[in-house]
């Protein structure tokens, strides 16, 4: 069982910069490929970024690639989203996600509003 935790999110102006983070529980953390995905008011959950579990590998979605950037600390058990040059439209409840064969852990959202 893995318990996530996000935090970090809060408003901020186009153009700006937060950093998500997720803080998971147990101590099988590194043998989990992590991942962030959000949902915006009436719209499906999107895939926003993942990194394996040794770091050596990311993947971005689209909308965010050249702007986000995920990284990932095991020995704080920890995973970082980096969000540069905020956009109106990155306005959504982000999630962290951990995923290992069968099992995909969620956290339970953490708010970011960009104001235009």
């Amino acid at each position: 069982q893995v318990q996530l935790v996000e935090s970090g999110g809060g408003l901020v102006q186009a153009g700006g910069s937060l950093r998500l983070s997720c803080a998971a529980s147990g101590r099988t953390f590194r043998s989990y490929a992590m991942g962030w995905f959000r949902q915006a008011p009436g719209k499906e959950r999107e895939f926003v970024a993942v990194i394996s579990w040794n770091g050596g590998s990311t993947e971005y979605g689209d909308s965010v690639k050249g702007r986000f950037t995920i990284s990932r600390d095991n020995a704080k058990n920890t995973v970082y989203l980096q969000m540069n040059s905020l956009k109106p439209e990155d306005t959504a409840v982000y999630y962290c996600n951990a995923k290992s064969g069968p099992y995909d852990y969620w956290g339970q959202g953490t708010q970011v509003t960009v104001s235009s």
